[in-house]
């Protein structure tokens, strides 16, 4: 069985509908999602804030690429227009992590390069597994330590949406 944590997120158009649109298309794949969370950009980018959460998947036949492949067709699916890096995006699916594969090629680095220091990510992973760890700098590091590692604003940016999503998943 692979196993993949996934972040996503929207700040275009329906953000929620956006959301939703992953976890319908996991269907039986789906074995976590946590709640959704509202976040300001980060990269600094001027935008408007993201909904964000983040979801576990499990799939026999699925590998890394797989996994995506997967979200890179439902971005197109949500119009996904890649202009400016860190910029507004209808849908951004991002693969964490996938089992314990390590991977350094430029199209799929895993675990993602920069998760552990995004309270948007970390915050999120810790509803749906509270004892996750994540390889960083080749030691595998408890997210809420890397969520303790964080600044006290990179934090507090990242709210819980009380009602929103609710029957989402």
């Amino acid at each position: 069985m692979t196993r993949a944590v996934l972040s996503i997120g929207s700040n275009i158009g329906d953000s929620l509908a956006h959301l939703r649109s992953v976890t319908a298309e996991l269907g039986t794949r789906l074995v976590a999602c946590s709640p959704v969370y509202r976040s300001a950009p980060w990269g600094g980018v001027e935008q408007q804030d993201f909904l964000n959460a983040v979801v576990v998947a499990e799939d026999d036949a699925f590998d890394a690429w797989d996994w995506l492949r997967f979200g890179q067709r439902l971005e197109e699916a949500a119009d996904r227009v890649r202009v400016q890096r860190w910029g507004p995006r209808s849908l951004d699916v991002d693969v964490v992590v996938c089992e314990n594969m390590i991977s350094e090629d430029p199209r799929l680095i895993l675990p993602h390069p920069r998760a552990h220091a995004r309270a948007f990510v970390l915050l999120p992973w810790l509803d749906v597994e509270p004892d996750a760890t994540l390889r960083v700098g080749g030691d595998d590091v408890p997210v809420t330590e890397l969520l303790g590692r964080l600044s006290t604003e990179e934090r507090a940016g990242v709210i819980e949406q009380e009602g929103v999503g609710d029957g989402l998943w």
